[in-house]
């Protein structure tokens, strides 16, 4: 039987006069940066941008995403890459998880 992947959506926005960095450091992202998230069991992962809001969307497909997480979180390149791409994004209002950049997207509804 084939699982079914888990549907992640989050948001961040994006600082004043930090936009075009931003939109380069994603039309160009690091090769082994994206081998990690594959490494990491995530699919179908698109990031999209409207003004100054970055939406994020990926298909997990592992059976632990916490641990898939904390892999990237301590992989060397990601850090590193997350020096570049962190001053461009700013906390936008209502975060579940305070100190956290990112706000998670509750889906409701999908078409399969």
């Amino acid at each position: 039987m084939t699982r079914r992947p888990a549907r992640r959506a989050s948001v961040v926005g994006v600082r004043p006069g930090k936009r075009e960095e931003h939109l380069a450091l994603h039309r160009a992202v690091w090769p082994d940066a994206e081998r990690k998230l594959t490494e990491c069991t995530m699919r179908d992962y698109s990031v999209c941008v409207f003004g100054d809001i970055r939406f994020a969307y990926y298909e997990y497909v592992g059976e632990d995403h916490e641990a898939d997480m904390r892999r990237i979180a301590d992989d060397r390149v990601s850090q590193e890459r997350w020096t570049h791409t962190d001053p461009c994004r700013a906390r936008i209002a209502e975060e579940r998880d305070p100190g956290a950049p990112w706000r998670p997207v509750d889906e409701v509804w999908h078409l399969s």
